[in-house]
């Protein structure tokens, strides 16, 4: 439901300036209608009274698997699609409640889900989905056990991915996925953590077959992003024209250039990593998976820094699975180490909303964007930390409703 809302009296951060403002808020049928001092509100609007407290534009989260009531995806392929999509409303409350009101899925939510939200059916972010992520045979979208020689990854049931292999099939299955409303699509195209049957280090789909998923995107007017971890294979990646990397925790100076001449976006998930050795374990991570954490634990905040400093476009992303995703935010505070806090802002809010070709709509409260916004005490410029603790946020605004919070 769109609502109409004052929020007065509060200091409201222009993103990008990185300057706060005095000012009050005016949302009307969902979309800020204006921003200034000594607003009066119209009949009918609801008022809060924000006094001493800093207003933002809604948090962008733009790695999620909201599918993901497991630390196993293995379990999300197995289990019966309602199921899947009960913990998926209640993945997204969550979210929701953590001051994320929008978000983008990279493996599995579908148009389903997206359409159920739009119709006021559950609680939750704004949702971007890209369809089922797609891997070539023994890939990291493979999630198949190694003694397992059948594959159960049909396009309508649950689960995060699909495999596709071959230049004519990966178009196929790209114009499928755009033709079920994808707002992007995801290619795995290294190895990675939870597929049993991979080594990180791998390179993964060939040329031609990223190129196909490039154009047929690009022809849609979508885009295609791509889970990669090793230099060779995000070079490989952006070579054929992908418009973002996720994880990238394996960077080196050469592979960030080529990414900065080519206006590629990174999305770090460094709080997965941490997330991932301390408790995968208790919430179905396989053994063998676990073991894999540290080949890209350690290395992940020098990749932030790296990237950061050669000025990347960077957005903020989680990755987190199961139970692990109340630690959303804790991603605030670990970027915090190396980059500055409005940098850290900027990557939730301006940057996420770039890259999902959402500008002007999100991520702002410019007049005419979404009445989406979080309101918090303390100041985030001076402790990226206050946006690590959201059960400490005043209130969750989304399409200028009170969604979370007593103001």
């Amino acid at each position: 439901m769109s609502g109409s809302l004052l929020v007065q009296g509060s200091e409201v951060l222009d993103v990008a300036s990185g300057e706060y403002r005095e000012a009050d808020v005016l949302c009307v049928d969902g979309r800020v209608a204006e921003v200034g001092k000594g607003l009066s509100a119209p009949e009918d609007v609801r008022v809060v009274d924000a006094r001493g407290r800093r207003v933002l534009p809604g948090l962008i989260d733009c790695h999620v698997h909201v599918l993901a009531f497991s630390g196993n995806l293995g379990e999300v392929l197995s289990a019966p699609p309602t199921y899947v999509a009960a913990g998926a409303v209640r993945n997204m409350g969550a979210m929701l409640d953590r001051g994320f009101t929008t978000v983008r899925d990279t493996g599995g939510a579908d148009y389903g889900l997206a359409r159920a939200w739009a119709h006021g059916m559950f609680r939750g972010p704004r949702l971007i989905y890209g369809g089922k992520a797609m891997s070539q045979t023994g890939g990291h979208g493979d999630k198949r056990e190694i003694e397992q020689n059948f594959v159960d990854d049909h396009p309508c049931c649950s689960g995060t991915g699909r495999v596709v292999d071959g230049v004519d099939a990966v178009r196929k299955a790209v114009r499928e996925e755009m033709r079920r409303g994808a707002h992007h699509l995801k290619l795995h195209a290294s190895g990675g953590i939870s597929s049993l049957g991979d080594e990180i280090s791998s390179t993964q789909y060939s040329m031609g077959e990223m190129r196909a998923a490039v154009e047929e995107a690009e022809a849609a007017g979508r885009y295609v992003t791509v889970h990669a971890y090793p230099p060779r294979a995000i070079a490989r990646a952006v070579e054929a024209g992908v418009r973002c990397v996720e994880h990238g925790n394996l960077l080196d100076d050469e592979t960030v250039a080529l990414m900065r001449d080519r206006g590629t976006f990174l999305v770090p998930t460094l709080v997965t990593y941490s997330a991932l050795m301390e408790e995968g374990r208790r919430h179905g991570l396989p053994q063998a998976s676990w073991e894999k954490i540290s080949e890209v634990l350690d290395s992940a905040l020098a990749a932030l820094e790296l990237a950061d400093r050669a000025g990347l476009k960077i957005a903020y992303g989680s990755d987190l699975l199961g139970g692990m995703q109340r630690r959303q935010n804790e991603e605030f505070r670990i970027r915090g180490e190396v980059q500055k806090p409005i940098d850290v802002v900027r990557a939730a809010t301006l940057n996420a909303a770039e890259l999902i070709q959402l500008e002007g709509e999100v991520g702002t409260l410019d007049p005419g964007a979404w009445g989406d916004m979080i309101v918090v005490d303390g100041d985030p410029l001076e402790d990226i930390g206050v946006l690590a603790e959201p059960s400490k946020f005043a209130a969750v605004i989304q399409r200028g409703s009170v969604v979370r919070g007593a103001l």
